[in-house]
């Protein structure tokens, strides 16, 4: 009873905060309820596909943050500090590098889920599972600096200034130009990385006790490694493909919402996705409010903002917590 509660609660957050992104920061409301065509083309064609894409993304990042966290039991993981994030962003720069997004409408998409596996699978072979935090910190940071070492690469090799700055702004993560095309590719991917993902729900509860206890239990460890890779493999990739690198949601969200689920992993993966998308969709109208006429605020840029901090705060907190 009191998941669904919790559930009911954000999936009311959810409602809240996609209705405040559609109708914020200038919409000409009175001008649509008077049946207004240009008004009607901005909500059809500009507000609601992008508050769908910040939902969806949202609810990407957020469900694989807790399904990374409990699988390497460590409140430190997270899609952007683990590398999955930078190697889903490796993809999809070499998509758009080699210009494959031209010859091939989902060539960006395919190669950020490429990616994201990538750095996943890098991950788990670098740390394993079970890690320390030091253990999992230094091997993301080792897989991240690896996948932005090859992204800058790429931007140093750029044809023209007018490629250079397509990743650059690309890769800082917006929404500004989520159309109708990118919800149409974004929730099929994530929407599939999140349905893999909840297959791991009993095997993080049981992950949770130990190793050995697991695998008594009768879950398969290899099987879990696979699928955890997988999901958030098309979770992430699906949303750097659209919206480009976004950090810290699936670090802050899974954190917040572990003391209402008695710190469950399984339980704690429906909550985090809700809470994610919500917390996404809020922090884009936030950007679209604080942008000035020609200097915009990426989206990108903001959760790194709020997120740095908490994860600062939270290595230290878990440095006093060590014995």
């Amino acid at each position: 009873m009191k998941d669904l509660r919790l559930i009911l609660l954000l999936a009311m957050a959810c409602l809240a905060a996609g209705l405040l992104s559609v109708f914020s920061t200038g919409f000409p409301l009175g001008d649509w309820l008077a049946g207004d065509r240009a008004a009607s083309m901005i909500l059809t064609e500009l507000r609601l596909p992008r508050a769908l894409t910040g939902l969806i993304v949202g609810a990407g990042l957020g469900a694989t943050g807790a399904a990374l966290q409990g699988f390497f039991r460590n409140p430190l993981a997270d899609p952007g500090i683990v590398g999955v994030t930078s190697g889903a962003g490796l993809g999809a720069v070499i998509a758009l590098y080699f210009g494959l997004a031209g010859v091939f409408a989902f060539a960006v998409p395919l190669a950020a889920i490429a990616g994201a596996g990538l750095g996943a699978t890098a991950l788990l072979l670098i740390a394993g599972p079970g890690a320390r935090a030091t253990t999992l910190i230094l091997s993301g940071v080792a897989v991240g600096a690896l996948a932005n070492a090859l992204t800058a690469l790429l931007m140093n090799l750029s044809p023209n200034p007018w490629a250079l700055s397509e990743i650059a702004y690309w890769l800082m993560g917006s929404l500004t130009n989520a159309s109708w095309t990118e919800v149409w590719i974004a929730t099929p991917l994530i929407a599939a990385g999140l349905c893999v993902l909840a297959f791991t729900r009993r095997a993080l509860d049981a992950l949770s006790l130990g190793d050995d206890a697991a695998a008594s239990l009768g879950h398969d460890l290899d099987g879990l490694r696979l699928t955890v890779v997988v999901g958030a493999a098309l979770s992430v990739g699906g949303g750097v493909a659209v919206a480009g690198a976004i950090g810290f949601v699936g670090l802050v969200v899974p954190h917040l919402l572990r003391p209402f689920v008695q710190h469950e992993p399984g339980r704690l993966l429906l909550p985090s996705a809700l809470g994610g998308a919500a917390l996404l969709s809020l922090a884009d109208t936030t950007t679209r409010a604080l942008s000035g006429s020609g200097l915009p605020l990426y989206l990108g840029v903001a959760t790194a903002l709020l997120g740095a901090p908490f994860f600062l705060w939270l290595v230290r907190t878990q440095s006093r917590r060590a014995p």
